[in-house]
């Protein structure tokens, strides 16, 4: 049977491990390389929208990335147990428009045995911001290890 490794149940450790490597997966922008971390019947809330299941959630993620442009995502683990992890992020994007928000929320995830993820709920508020105010500056893809955290950024 195939596992997504760390798997539950989680250390402090591997709890950041896991968050990075969501963090990483997400900063691709690829809804193929992403859908892979979740089970086959995963069920999510995200703002107003529930997906579930994979093919739900791919076509989630291409809506999503084609209107949130330019998207650089930082996430940090909040708490951990066995096999639930809870995670605070902000991310940067901007609109056709170019007007540039910060989107500020907390996740909640929940892993089956084999490390894959069950459930997902996500709470999000975007504010816009103007370009000066913008934190987030690496090229597009995995954030660099020595860019600053959210708490090192003061978010």
């Amino acid at each position: 049977m195939e596992t997504k490794a760390p798997l539950p149940p989680f250390t402090y450790e591997s709890a950041v491990q896991k968050v990075r490597m969501a963090e990483d997966a997400w900063n691709s922008r690829d809804p193929d390389r992403v859908v892979l971390v979740y089970t086959d019947n995963t069920v999510w809330r995200n703002r107003a929208e529930f997906p579930v299941g994979r093919e739900q959630v791919h076509a989630f993620l291409q809506r999503k990335w084609a209107q949130e442009l330019d998207y650089r995502l930082i996430k940090e683990l909040w708490a951990f147990t066995d096999n639930r992890i809870a995670v605070r992020f902000a991310y940067e994007w901007h609109d056709e428009s170019g007007q540039w928000f910060r989107s500020y929320g907390n996740e909640n995830w929940e892993f089956n045995p084999q490390g894959f993820m069950m459930r997902r709920f996500a709470s999000i508020n975007d504010l816009a911001i103007a370009e000066t105010e913008r934190k987030f500056f690496w090229d597009l893809g995995r954030r660099p290890d020595d860019h600053p955290s959210l708490s090192e950024l003061g978010l």
